[in-house]
């Protein structure tokens, strides 16, 4: 099975043959690499593919360069890997290809979708798969609308599987890793009330309604001083429940 990796230091894995982000040709290169594994399903026209690459300021000779481009991704790929019509680039890959965004993505639905059905244990496995994954930065490096679109849409997918991991952990009487994983979705959308709520949630069913008020005055301030506002109510009927 081909394995790709677009998190951490982009690489693939193919027939115990390892392809190493060093050997991809520079931070295009890279760039280049992810947006056509991740746009796959299509034709990428080089006009496309070149403000991905050079967001915002192409260079003058921006075509001679994409072709460069290209074509060290296909020494190294093989040449039947990216194929080329009418202007546009496609990705052909193994219909078994293995990447490790989309097994995130896919795992985080698995995850839910066992949770809503009340099979925690099941829960477990996919949202630490998950988690595991997207904790990896998505091309370090990289700048751009897309990559910065993708980071905030994984982002997005690990806070999910945070969540999961919270209510396993809730459910499975293990209130220390439930604390820590809801402190560590915190970390990541320090604005999102409902954390907040469901961390004082656990500091009071684990008996410390002190610590449960600090992380209400923790909240209580971050939304004066960075928003000006004040918590909602539904934050403000936690408190009051303690």
């Amino acid at each position: 099975m081909l394995r790709i990796y677009l998190t951490g230091e982009p690489c693939l894995l193919a027939d115990g043959r390892l392809i190493a982000a060093e050997q991809l040709p520079r931070r295009q290169g890279r760039l280049a690499f992810a947006y056509l594994v991740s746009e796959r399903a299509r034709p990428v026209s080089r006009a496309e593919l070149a403000e991905v690459l050079w967001p915002g300021c192409l260079p003058a000779a921006y075509q001679a360069a994409l072709s460069a481009l290209v074509r060290k991704l296909r020494a190294l790929l093989g040449r039947e890997v990216i194929t080329s019509i009418h202007g546009c680039y496609r990705l052909e890959l193994p219909a078994d290809a293995w990447i490790d965004t989309e097994a995130a993505h896919a795992a985080v639905h698995e995850a839910e979708a066992a949770l809503r059905a009340d099979r925690q244990p099941a829960a477990y496995g996919p949202a630490r798969v998950a988690a595991a994954i997207l904790r990896r930065p998505f091309l370090p490096g990289a700048d751009g609308s897309w990559v910065e679109d993708r980071r905030e849409t994984l982002g997005q997918l690990l806070l999910r599987a945070l969540d999961v991991l919270v209510e396993v952990h809730a459910w499975n009487r293990e209130p220390a890793l439930a604390v820590r994983v809801a402190q560590q979705a915190l970390a990541l959308e320090p604005f999102r009330e409902s954390g907040y709520r469901r961390l004082m949630r656990l500091h009071q069913s684990a008996g410390d309604r002190a610590e449960a008020l600090r992380v209400y005055e923790r909240c209580r301030r971050l939304l004066a001083d960075e928003l000006g506002t004040t918590p909602a109510a539904e934050t403000e009927a936690v408190r009051a429940a303690l």
